[in-house]
Protein backbone atom coordinates (compact mmCIF):
# COMPACT_ATOMS: atom_id res chain seq x y z
CA UNK A 1 0.00 0.00 0.00
CA UNK A 2 1.46 3.35 -1.05
CA UNK A 3 2.35 5.50 1.94
CA UNK A 4 1.31 8.63 0.04
CA UNK A 5 -2.26 7.37 -0.21
CA UNK A 6 -2.42 6.65 3.51
CA UNK A 7 -0.96 10.07 4.36
CA UNK A 8 -3.64 11.62 2.15
CA UNK A 9 -6.28 9.70 4.12
CA UNK A 10 -4.79 11.02 7.37
CA UNK A 11 -4.89 14.60 6.08
CA UNK A 12 -8.49 14.09 4.97
CA UNK A 13 -9.40 12.97 8.49
CA UNK A 14 -7.63 16.00 9.97
CA UNK A 15 -9.21 18.53 7.62
CA UNK A 16 -12.74 17.18 7.53
CA UNK A 17 -13.26 15.95 11.08
CA UNK A 18 -10.55 16.29 13.74
CA UNK A 19 -9.81 19.99 13.26
CA UNK A 20 -13.50 21.00 13.28
CA UNK A 21 -14.46 18.79 16.25
CA UNK A 22 -11.41 18.64 18.52
CA UNK A 23 -12.45 21.58 20.71
CA UNK A 24 -15.96 20.15 20.99
CA UNK A 25 -14.61 16.85 22.33
CA UNK A 26 -12.62 18.77 24.90
CA UNK A 27 -15.50 21.04 25.90
CA UNK A 28 -17.81 18.04 26.30
CA UNK A 29 -15.03 15.98 27.93
CA UNK A 30 -15.75 12.91 25.85
CA UNK A 31 -14.11 10.30 23.70
CA UNK A 32 -13.58 11.16 20.01
CA UNK A 33 -15.88 8.44 18.73
CA UNK A 34 -16.44 10.22 15.43
CA UNK A 35 -12.70 10.27 14.77
CA UNK A 36 -12.28 6.57 15.47
CA UNK A 37 -15.22 5.59 13.27
CA UNK A 38 -14.08 7.83 10.42
CA UNK A 39 -10.53 6.46 10.72
CA UNK A 40 -11.94 2.93 10.43
CA UNK A 41 -13.77 3.91 7.24
CA UNK A 42 -10.49 5.24 5.83
CA UNK A 43 -8.57 2.09 6.74
CA UNK A 44 -6.51 3.73 9.49
CA UNK A 45 -7.32 1.13 12.16
CA UNK A 46 -4.97 -1.62 10.93
CA UNK A 47 -1.97 0.25 9.61
CA UNK A 48 0.62 -2.21 10.97
CA UNK A 49 -1.31 -5.37 10.09
CA UNK A 50 0.08 -7.12 6.97
CA UNK A 51 -1.98 -6.75 3.81
CA UNK A 52 -2.39 -10.54 3.66
CA UNK A 53 -4.34 -10.26 6.95
CA UNK A 54 -6.49 -7.38 5.78
CA UNK A 55 -4.35 -4.48 7.01
CA UNK A 56 -2.34 -1.82 5.21
CA UNK A 57 1.09 -3.27 5.84
CA UNK A 58 3.00 -0.21 7.01
CA UNK A 59 6.38 -0.36 8.70
CA UNK A 60 7.34 1.84 11.67
CA UNK A 61 8.76 4.67 9.52
CA UNK A 62 5.57 5.19 7.56
CA UNK A 63 3.48 4.64 10.68
CA UNK A 64 5.09 7.52 12.57
CA UNK A 65 4.63 9.82 9.56
CA UNK A 66 0.88 9.14 9.64
CA UNK A 67 0.66 10.09 13.29
CA UNK A 68 2.68 13.25 12.85
CA UNK A 69 -0.09 14.32 10.47
CA UNK A 70 -2.95 13.26 12.75
CA UNK A 71 -1.50 14.89 15.87
CA UNK A 72 -1.14 18.21 14.06
CA UNK A 73 -4.87 18.49 14.81
CA UNK A 74 -5.19 16.71 18.15
CA UNK A 75 -2.83 14.47 20.12
CA UNK A 76 -5.63 12.74 22.02
CA UNK A 77 -7.63 11.59 19.00
CA UNK A 78 -4.39 10.49 17.34
CA UNK A 79 -3.16 8.52 20.36
CA UNK A 80 -6.45 6.64 20.60
CA UNK A 81 -5.66 5.28 17.14
CA UNK A 82 -2.04 4.53 18.09
CA UNK A 83 -3.23 2.27 20.90
CA UNK A 84 -5.77 0.50 18.71
CA UNK A 85 -3.22 -0.02 15.93
CA UNK A 86 -0.70 -1.39 18.41
CA UNK A 87 -3.34 -3.83 19.66
CA UNK A 88 -4.09 -4.92 16.08
CA UNK A 89 -0.36 -5.35 15.36
CA UNK A 90 0.11 -7.61 18.38
CA UNK A 91 -2.98 -9.65 17.58
CA UNK A 92 -1.93 -10.21 13.96
CA UNK A 93 1.69 -11.01 14.87
CA UNK A 94 1.25 -13.13 18.00
CA UNK A 95 -2.36 -14.20 18.26
CA UNK A 96 -3.19 -17.89 18.15
CA UNK A 97 -5.69 -19.14 15.58
CA UNK A 98 -8.53 -18.93 18.10
CA UNK A 99 -7.90 -15.22 18.76
CA UNK A 100 -7.35 -14.42 15.10
CA UNK A 101 -10.59 -16.12 14.08
CA UNK A 102 -12.43 -14.50 16.98
CA UNK A 103 -11.21 -10.94 16.72
CA UNK A 104 -8.79 -9.95 13.95
CA UNK A 105 -11.34 -9.08 11.25
CA UNK A 106 -13.33 -6.87 13.64
CA UNK A 107 -10.15 -5.21 14.92
CA UNK A 108 -8.99 -4.45 11.38
CA UNK A 109 -12.38 -2.98 10.44
CA UNK A 110 -12.73 -1.01 13.67
CA UNK A 111 -15.86 -2.90 14.70
CA UNK A 112 -13.85 -3.89 17.78
CA UNK A 113 -11.72 -1.31 19.60
CA UNK A 114 -8.53 -2.36 21.34
CA UNK A 115 -6.95 -1.19 24.58
CA UNK A 116 -3.66 -1.95 26.37
CA UNK A 117 -4.12 -2.68 30.10
CA UNK A 118 -0.73 -2.62 31.80
CA UNK A 119 -0.72 0.32 34.24
CA UNK A 120 -2.38 0.00 37.65
CA UNK A 121 -3.45 2.51 40.31
CA UNK A 122 -0.29 1.84 42.32
CA UNK A 123 2.04 0.84 39.50
CA UNK A 124 3.05 3.12 36.65
CA UNK A 125 6.48 3.11 35.03
CA UNK A 126 7.56 -0.01 36.99
CA UNK A 127 5.46 -2.36 34.90
CA UNK A 128 7.11 -5.44 36.38
CA UNK A 129 5.41 -4.69 39.71
CA UNK A 130 1.81 -5.16 38.56
CA UNK A 131 -0.46 -6.94 41.04
CA UNK A 132 -3.54 -7.73 38.93
CA UNK A 133 -3.54 -11.53 39.11
CA UNK A 134 -4.34 -14.35 36.71
CA UNK A 135 -4.75 -17.89 38.01
CA UNK A 136 -5.46 -20.96 35.89
CA UNK A 137 -8.53 -22.95 36.90
CA UNK A 138 -8.76 -25.82 34.47
CA UNK A 139 -8.98 -24.31 30.99
CA UNK A 140 -9.86 -20.83 32.24
CA UNK A 141 -7.95 -17.84 33.53
CA UNK A 142 -9.43 -16.17 36.58
CA UNK A 143 -8.42 -12.48 36.61
CA UNK A 144 -8.65 -10.19 39.62
CA UNK A 145 -7.41 -6.61 40.11
CA UNK A 146 -7.59 -3.04 38.87
CA UNK A 147 -6.12 -1.28 35.83
CA UNK A 148 -5.67 2.48 35.48
CA UNK A 149 -4.71 5.16 32.94
CA UNK A 150 -6.06 3.16 30.03
CA UNK A 151 -6.41 4.94 26.68
CA UNK A 152 -9.74 4.09 24.95
CA UNK A 153 -11.12 2.87 28.28
CA UNK A 154 -14.44 4.64 27.75
CA UNK A 155 -15.27 2.71 24.54
CA UNK A 156 -12.85 -0.20 24.15
CA UNK A 157 -14.35 -3.65 23.58
CA UNK A 158 -11.18 -5.81 23.32
CA UNK A 159 -8.86 -5.54 26.30
CA UNK A 160 -5.27 -6.80 26.29
CA UNK A 161 -4.87 -7.39 30.03
CA UNK A 162 -1.43 -7.89 31.58
CA UNK A 163 -1.61 -9.90 34.79
CA UNK A 164 0.77 -11.57 37.22
CA UNK A 165 0.64 -15.36 37.55
CA UNK A 166 3.44 -15.70 40.11
CA UNK A 167 4.76 -12.64 42.00
CA UNK A 168 7.97 -14.49 42.86
CA UNK A 169 8.86 -14.53 39.16
CA UNK A 170 8.39 -10.73 38.85
CA UNK A 171 8.32 -9.72 35.15
CA UNK A 172 8.81 -13.33 34.07
CA UNK A 173 5.50 -14.28 35.65
CA UNK A 174 3.39 -11.85 33.62
CA UNK A 175 0.88 -13.06 31.02
CA UNK A 176 -1.30 -11.09 28.61
CA UNK A 177 -4.87 -12.17 27.99
CA UNK A 178 -7.47 -10.76 25.62
CA UNK A 179 -10.71 -10.06 27.48
CA UNK A 180 -14.04 -8.98 26.01
CA UNK A 181 -15.11 -5.86 27.94
CA UNK A 182 -18.63 -7.31 28.21
CA UNK A 183 -17.42 -10.38 30.16
CA UNK A 184 -19.14 -10.80 33.56
CA UNK A 185 -17.02 -9.35 36.35
CA UNK A 186 -15.45 -6.61 34.18
CA UNK A 187 -16.33 -3.11 35.41
CA UNK A 188 -15.58 -0.11 33.23
CA UNK A 189 -14.79 2.80 35.57
CA UNK A 190 -15.70 6.44 34.96
CA UNK A 191 -13.34 8.30 32.58
CA UNK A 192 -10.89 10.64 34.26
CA UNK A 193 -11.18 14.43 34.43
CA UNK A 194 -7.87 15.71 33.04
CA UNK A 195 -6.02 18.88 32.10
CA UNK A 196 -6.90 18.05 28.48
CA UNK A 197 -6.93 15.12 26.09
CA UNK A 198 -10.42 13.85 26.95
CA UNK A 199 -10.78 12.66 23.35
CA UNK A 200 -8.72 9.55 24.15
CA UNK A 201 -11.21 8.34 26.76
CA UNK A 202 -8.71 7.64 29.55
CA UNK A 203 -10.02 5.64 32.49
CA UNK A 204 -9.75 2.32 34.29
CA UNK A 205 -11.18 -1.18 34.69
CA UNK A 206 -11.84 -3.50 37.61
CA UNK A 207 -11.72 -7.29 37.28
CA UNK A 208 -13.62 -9.31 39.89
CA UNK A 209 -12.80 -13.00 39.34
CA UNK A 210 -13.27 -12.63 35.59
CA UNK A 211 -13.20 -15.98 33.80
CA UNK A 212 -11.67 -16.16 30.32
CA UNK A 213 -10.73 -19.13 28.17
CA UNK A 214 -7.09 -20.15 28.27
CA UNK A 215 -7.24 -19.87 24.47
CA UNK A 216 -7.47 -16.09 24.90
CA UNK A 217 -3.80 -15.96 25.94
CA UNK A 218 -2.07 -13.49 23.62
CA UNK A 219 1.45 -13.54 25.11
CA UNK A 220 2.24 -16.45 27.41
CA UNK A 221 4.01 -16.39 30.75
CA UNK A 222 7.66 -15.51 30.23
CA UNK A 223 7.00 -13.59 26.99
CA UNK A 224 4.31 -11.05 27.86
CA UNK A 225 6.54 -8.48 29.54
CA UNK A 226 8.89 -8.42 26.54
CA UNK A 227 5.92 -8.05 24.18
CA UNK A 228 4.69 -5.09 26.23
CA UNK A 229 8.08 -3.39 26.03
CA UNK A 230 8.14 -3.81 22.23
CA UNK A 231 4.77 -2.08 22.02
CA UNK A 232 5.93 0.67 24.37
CA UNK A 233 9.08 1.32 22.31
CA UNK A 234 6.91 1.82 19.23
CA UNK A 235 4.49 4.04 21.13
CA UNK A 236 7.33 6.22 22.47
CA UNK A 237 8.61 6.83 18.96
CA UNK A 238 5.10 7.72 17.82
CA UNK A 239 4.81 10.15 20.75
CA UNK A 240 7.94 11.85 19.41
CA UNK A 241 6.33 12.11 15.98
CA UNK A 242 3.08 13.45 17.43
CA UNK A 243 5.02 16.15 19.28
CA UNK A 244 6.61 17.09 15.96
CA UNK A 245 3.16 17.34 14.39
CA UNK A 246 1.88 19.62 17.14
CA UNK A 247 5.00 21.77 17.10
CA UNK A 248 4.93 22.16 13.31
CA UNK A 249 1.31 23.27 13.48
CA UNK A 250 2.07 25.74 16.27
CA UNK A 251 4.96 27.18 14.28
CA UNK A 252 2.83 27.53 11.14
CA UNK A 253 0.06 29.34 13.05
CA UNK A 254 2.52 31.63 14.85
CA UNK A 255 4.41 32.55 11.67
CA UNK A 256 1.18 33.37 9.85
CA UNK A 257 -0.02 35.50 12.77
CA UNK A 258 3.28 37.34 13.06
CA UNK A 259 3.18 38.23 9.36
CA UNK A 260 -0.39 39.56 9.46
CA UNK A 261 -0.36 41.32 12.84
CA UNK A 262 0.68 44.99 12.75
CA UNK A 263 2.59 46.46 15.68
CA UNK A 264 4.55 49.72 16.10
CA UNK A 265 4.46 50.57 12.44
CA UNK A 266 5.28 47.13 11.03
CA UNK A 267 4.40 43.45 11.24
CA UNK A 268 5.24 41.39 14.30
CA UNK A 269 7.38 39.27 12.00
CA UNK A 270 9.70 42.25 11.50
CA UNK A 271 10.70 42.24 15.18
CA UNK A 272 14.04 40.54 15.72
CA UNK A 273 13.09 39.14 19.11
CA UNK A 274 10.11 37.33 17.58
CA UNK A 275 12.27 36.05 14.72
CA UNK A 276 14.74 34.59 17.22
CA UNK A 277 11.99 32.88 19.21
CA UNK A 278 10.47 31.25 16.14
CA UNK A 279 13.89 30.29 14.77
CA UNK A 280 14.65 28.45 18.01
CA UNK A 281 11.36 26.60 17.69
CA UNK A 282 12.22 25.60 14.13
CA UNK A 283 15.63 24.29 15.23
CA UNK A 284 14.12 22.22 18.03
CA UNK A 285 11.54 20.85 15.59
CA UNK A 286 14.28 19.75 13.22
CA UNK A 287 16.19 18.06 16.04
CA UNK A 288 13.02 16.33 17.27
CA UNK A 289 12.33 14.94 13.82
CA UNK A 290 15.88 13.66 13.44
CA UNK A 291 15.76 11.83 16.79
CA UNK A 292 12.30 10.46 16.10
CA UNK A 293 13.06 9.15 12.64
CA UNK A 294 16.38 7.68 13.78
CA UNK A 295 14.44 5.68 16.38
CA UNK A 296 11.85 4.69 13.77
CA UNK A 297 14.64 3.47 11.48
CA UNK A 298 15.93 1.26 14.30
CA UNK A 299 12.46 -0.23 14.69
CA UNK A 300 12.21 -0.69 10.92
CA UNK A 301 15.51 -2.60 10.98
CA UNK A 302 14.20 -4.72 13.89
CA UNK A 303 17.19 -3.70 16.01
CA UNK A 304 17.11 -2.63 19.66
CA UNK A 305 15.37 0.76 19.68
CA UNK A 306 14.77 1.19 23.41
CA UNK A 307 17.37 3.90 24.02
CA UNK A 308 16.69 5.67 20.72
CA UNK A 309 12.96 5.68 21.48
CA UNK A 310 13.58 7.13 24.94
CA UNK A 311 15.79 9.91 23.53
CA UNK A 312 13.20 10.75 20.87
CA UNK A 313 10.33 10.92 23.32
CA UNK A 314 12.18 12.88 25.97
CA UNK A 315 13.59 15.53 23.64
CA UNK A 316 10.49 15.89 21.48
CA UNK A 317 8.14 16.31 24.44
CA UNK A 318 10.31 18.99 26.00
CA UNK A 319 10.78 20.76 22.67
CA UNK A 320 7.05 20.70 21.99
CA UNK A 321 6.05 22.06 25.38
CA UNK A 322 8.65 24.80 25.26
CA UNK A 323 8.10 25.60 21.59
CA UNK A 324 4.31 25.71 21.65
CA UNK A 325 4.44 28.07 24.62
CA UNK A 326 6.90 30.29 22.71
CA UNK A 327 4.65 30.34 19.66
CA UNK A 328 1.71 31.34 21.84
CA UNK A 329 3.83 34.12 23.36
CA UNK A 330 4.56 35.63 19.96
CA UNK A 331 0.80 35.83 19.36
CA UNK A 332 0.04 37.73 22.54
CA UNK A 333 -3.35 37.09 24.14
CA UNK A 334 -4.62 35.61 20.87
CA UNK A 335 -2.27 32.68 21.44
CA UNK A 336 -4.20 31.23 24.35
CA UNK A 337 -7.68 31.84 22.98
CA UNK A 338 -9.39 28.59 22.02
CA UNK A 339 -10.68 28.75 18.45
CA UNK A 340 -11.09 26.44 15.47
CA UNK A 341 -8.20 28.18 13.72
CA UNK A 342 -5.98 28.19 16.83
CA UNK A 343 -5.10 24.72 18.14
CA UNK A 344 -2.19 26.01 20.27
CA UNK A 345 -3.95 25.85 23.68
CA UNK A 346 -5.02 22.28 22.89
CA UNK A 347 -1.51 21.41 21.75
CA UNK A 348 0.10 22.88 24.86
CA UNK A 349 -2.04 20.55 26.96
CA UNK A 350 -1.19 17.76 24.52
CA UNK A 351 2.53 18.32 24.99
CA UNK A 352 2.10 18.10 28.76
CA UNK A 353 0.10 14.89 28.36
CA UNK A 354 2.76 13.45 26.04
CA UNK A 355 5.25 13.59 28.89
CA UNK A 356 3.30 10.85 30.70
CA UNK A 357 2.26 8.61 27.82
CA UNK A 358 4.13 5.28 27.85
CA UNK A 359 6.36 6.29 30.74
CA UNK A 360 7.22 9.59 32.38
CA UNK A 361 10.50 11.29 31.57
Amino acid sequence: MATSSILADARKLVDELIDPLADQWETERRFARESFDAAAQLGLTALLVPEAQGGRGLGPLAFVRVFEVLASADLAAAFSLVVHNNFARGLAASGNQHLIDLLLADTVSGAAMGAFLLTEPGTGSDASAITCSAVLDGDEWVIKGDKAWITNASDATALNVYAQTNPALKHRGIVSIVVDAATPGVTRLEPYELLGGHAMGTGGFRFDDVRVSRNNTLSPVGEAFGAAMVGIDLARVVVGAMCCGMLQRALDVAVEHSRSRQLFGGSVADKQGVQWMLADVATDLEASRLLTFRAAEALEAESDATIAAAHAKKFSVRAAERGIAACMQTMGATGFRRAVDNPLPRHLAGARIAAYIDGTW
